[in-house]
């Protein structure tokens, strides 16, 4: 891993509120949370000098950028690896582009691979292929762009064929600082909860909740992750108190 993603780990804290509400607020900006529990947030800086061990709480999530062409997938995922602004030299994403970051979650490091994918439709049956592995999916459209807003639909049709019930997806309205906004924010609402997903408004340019989109997802596929864990060994601590019965009975 190189020096430069692991010098700017983050810490990532999540409190569970006393009332369950379908909306988290954070500054300007607010989460639908969709079927999940709603939570709140807290960011804090980690020390530098963390630094991530192969253990039993160390994980590593695929997440994957999609949406149209020109929606501000590369700067977002700029912002949240660089904390910087894409504004010289723009070039749109041909096919897939990787990166990862550490971040941590409580006392458990996350390893997150983000693939940024093309918008264009002569690029969709390369971005098809990496769908299969994805925990979560951030599905961007631009708010000062009604088409992309349109087009989300035909994303979630695409995402529902190729992925796997259980995805994470959350639903983000970009470019919140522009002032030619075209899309509402309550449009971007009713949609994600008319399809049970998380739903955020951001801007690449100012940062605003960009990290927190990220660290919202990964602690959704954490949560959603142990939760299937701890299922898994009660199931078999059933299935062996049920054996030890069966041996035990008389014949």
């Amino acid at each position: 891993m190189n020096q430069s993603n692991t010098s700017k780990l983050s810490t990532f804290t999540s409190v569970i509120p006393n009332q369950q509400s379908s909306t988290t607020f954070h500054g300007k900006g607010y989460i639908n949370m969709g079927p999940l529990i709603a939570k709140h947030y807290e960011i804090k800086q980690a020390s530098s000098s963390i630094e991530p061990s192969i253990s039993n709480n160390q994980y590593e999530f695929k997440v994957m950028l999609l949406g149209d062409s020109g929606v501000g997938k590369t700067c977002i995922l700029i912002r949240f690896d660089n904390e910087t602004f894409l504004t010289n030299n723009f070039h749109s994403t041909v096919g897939i582009d990787y990166r990862h970051k550490v971040i941590t979650l409580g006392n458990k490091k996350i390893n997150l691979q983000i693939f940024d994918t093309a918008g264009q439709e002569r690029f969709r049956s390369v971005t098809h292929a990496y769908y299969r592995d994805a925990h979560a999916l951030l599905l961007i459209y631009d708010v000062t762009s009604y088409s992309s807003f349109e087009n989300i639909s035909v994303w979630l049709n695409e995402i529902k064929e190729y992925t796997h019930n259980d995805i994470i997806i959350m639903l983000i309205g970009n470019k919140v600082d522009k002032s030619q906004r075209v899309v509402s924010r309550e449009a971007g609402e009713r949609l994600a909860q008319n399809y049970q997903i998380y739903f955020l408004e951001t801007s690449a340019k100012t940062g605003q909740n960009v990290e927190l989109a990220f660290m919202t997802t990964a602690q959704a596929i954490l949560d959603k992750k142990l939760h299937t864990n701890n299922t898994n060994h009660l199931l078999n601590d059933k299935i062996k108190l049920k054996n030890t019965e069966l041996n035990n009975s008389c014949c």
